[in-house]
């Protein structure tokens, strides 16, 4: 247990301005493969390209484009467009619902790993108990470590399935039994969902949370499943219509509304969802047999088990030199950027020293991992 820490660098984002947009190989990426603007335009109906192309710049409503919140209510089976509330990104989102749920005196429940700000902004505000993933048993969640570390205090459980960084998505059973948990104990249930539709198995898409309870936030973005993080609109989803009136006045210190361009984007890009997304699974599909070969020939070097959804995956590292000199040899000397095991570091768990995060959805990944086999055979 960890109380109240100011907010740190966000090591992701630090590790990125060093190398994201200078590495020539970015075999670490967490969106699926992303179009062009005109490639986007060509799934938009008539009346969804005269909106864009005769928009006027003006400001537009906190809550979102009532258009595109209508749309973003069809992919819930039980929520409206008033349940919906869009923001400039995830981590707006995930940053004012932080803000909004917890204060002194609260405690949180947090998944690990996970991404940074799932963490460190609750720690920021309230106590918070990390449960970890069980990387020896395929990154399984013990449902009853969860319920030990619940407390009277305790306001909210975040979760992240398909789980970044390792790809897992757990049972169906288990992710209806933590909402359930959640609402017997009037707790609130943050499910990160942005990975939602990548799932190598479609049998195994989770429920989305807001469809399984009145008071859980489903989060979702275009950035991740969709390959659109330039349009910057992510949303959260939730039934509690007074939760979403405070998010909706959290939002008015931050971004006050969302870009006008992207939100008609955004409408256009999940009225294609279906075809986005298989678009991006069969490249999904389409790589993995590269990274399987890939491993396959230096099974000395890494453990190595494709994602069960998402497009990122979590290896295992198994060198003398630890991952994170290995990572930072690869990047200077082969121009190939993979993220190590210390971006993912938690303050409330153990997490594992010898991983990395590779991507997995990029049109490029056969050319990335050519590169990365060369310098093995050459380096190593």
């Amino acid at each position: 247990m960890i109380t109240m820490t100011a907010l740190p660098d966000f090591r992701l984002e630090t590790y990125f301005s060093q190398w994201e947009f200078t590495a020539r190989y970015h075999l670490t990426a967490s969106d699926a493969q992303t179009m062009t603007l005109a490639e986007l335009l060509t799934y938009a109906d008539d009346a969804d390209r005269s909106a864009f192309h005769h928009l006027s710049l003006g400001y537009t409503e906190t809550f979102g484009d009532p258009a595109l919140r209508d749309v973003i209510a069809d992919t819930y089976d039980h929520a409206d467009a008033d349940d919906v509330i869009c923001f400039a990104g995830a981590q707006e989102a995930l940053y004012l619902a932080m803000k909004v749920l917890l204060g002194p005196g609260d405690h949180a429940v947090v998944l690990t790993p996970n991404y940074q700000s799932a963490e460190t902004v609750p720690l920021a505000l309230c106590e918070v108990t990390g449960v970890a993933l069980d990387a020896d048993r395929d990154w399984a969640l013990d449902l009853d470590k969860v319920v030990a570390a619940i407390r009277a205090n305790t306001r909210l459980i975040s979760v992240n399935f398909p789980n970044n960084p390792t790809g897992k998505v757990i049972d169906a059973a288990d992710f209806a039994a933590l909402a359930r948990l959640c609402d017997e104990r009037g707790i609130h249930l943050f499910s990160d969902e942005v990975y939602r539709g990548l799932e190598r198995d479609p049998a195994r898409t989770l429920p989305q949370a807001a469809d399984l309870s009145e008071h859980a936030l489903s989060l979702n973005v275009t950035s991740k499943a969709l390959g659109l993080p330039g349009l910057r609109i992510g949303w959260i989803t939730c039934r509690d219509r007074e939760l979403r009136a405070r998010l909706e006045r959290a939002k008015h210190y931050t971004t006050i509304c969302n870009s006008a361009p992207s939100e008609i984007l955004a409408r256009i890009a999940l009225k294609a969802r279906n075809s986005i997304l298989d678009r991006n699974r069969d490249l999904i599909t389409a790589n993995l047999p590269a990274f399987d070969a890939f491993f396959a020939e230096f099974a000395d070097d890494f453990d190595w088990r494709a994602p069960d959804g998402g497009c990122v995956a979590y290896p295992r590292y198994r060198g003398a030199d630890g991952v994170e000199a290995f990572c930072t040899r690869l990047v200077q000397e082969a121009g190939v950027l993979l993220l190590p095991a210390s971006i993912y570091r938690s303050e409330l768990t153990a997490t594992p020293a010898d991983r990395f995060r590779i991507g997995i959805g990029r049109r490029d990944a056969e050319e990335c991992l050519t590169a990365f086999a060369q310098w093995m055979r050459t380096s190593r």
